[in-house]
């Protein structure tokens, strides 16, 4: 398999012959609003910066070529924007986490819109749905619901992609009963000024690394929106001050082969 970080969330995974998107944010630097700018959500760090805070690294074109199925794991809008419904062919298969989503994606006018279920199968790659929780305590109001996926094939190796959560018992099941041998977290511990992480931070991710030493990390997710709370830096060094050898942080535009 192949995972090319594109930015923030936005991944690229080819797996057994066939392209996944995933969360595709493809708007240009700075024409978004800041995130707790909105009505109804906290304050939230670097208010005065808009979204997103860097650029695409390759162009939107290159992104979608040949791209065989889109996942959406909830439709934040930074997994999920208009530049990306714009880009995107509307007879493209589209993946959701719920009826509720789905017929968003359906309204915006994409016509071939699937949930997402445990024994989902697309093109012989079984896709399962997991679950996540995007954030802890009071914070889930304003957060919503959310999804990861699992990836299995006869060639390929187990493909845990958690989406927004953090770690809880969710993702310690998930671990237990897929082994999954490649795990991509959102992991930039990004927050509002108040209610804590909304996705992994580095004590999360050292928690994925005990429950799965075996397994190569990436680590997505990371400086591209305002409210950002972990840095690529930051991340690196607690790895090698942990002694941890498994954990990947791409920068934007970058790519593994598994």
């Amino acid at each position: 398999m192949n995972i090319h970080q594109i930015r923030n969330a936005t991944i690229v995974v080819e797996y057994a012959g066939k392209k996944f998107l995933i969360d595709p944010m493809f708007s240009e630097k700075g024409i978004l609003p800041a995130f707790g700018s909105d009505v109804g959500l906290p304050p939230a760090p670097r208010q005065d910066q808009k979204n997103p805070l860097v650029g695409l690294p390759t162009s939107i074109d290159n992104i979608v070529a040949n791209v065989n199925a889109v996942i959406v794991t909830h439709l934040h809008l930074d997994h999920w924007d208009e530049a990306a419904i714009e880009a995107l062919p509307k007879d493209i298969k589209v993946f959701s986490q719920n009826d509720e989503d789905a017929k968003e994606i359906r309204n915006a006018g994409f016509q071939n819109v699937e949930v997402l279920q445990e024994d989902t199968v697309f093109e012989g790659i079984q896709l399962i749905k997991t679950k996540g929780e995007h954030g802890r305590g009071e914070i889930l109001q304003h957060a919503g619901h959310t999804c990861g996926v699992v990836f299995k094939h006869a060639d390929e190796k187990i493909l845990y992609v958690a989406g927004d959560t953090v770690w809880y018992d969710a993702v310690q099941e998930v671990i237990d009963t897929h082994n999954p041998e490649i795990i991509v977290l959102n992991a930039g511990d990004n927050q509002f000024l108040v209610g804590g992480s909304l996705i992994m931070g580095k004590d999360d991710v050292y928690e994925v690394v005990k429950a799965s030493p075996n397994a190569k990390i990436v680590a997505v997710h990371m400086e591209a929106v305002n409210h950002w709370g972990l840095s690529r830096e930051e991340l690196k060094s607690f790895i090698n001050e942990k002694g941890i050898s498994n954990v990947l942080v791409p920068d934007d535009g970058e790519s593994y082969s598994f």
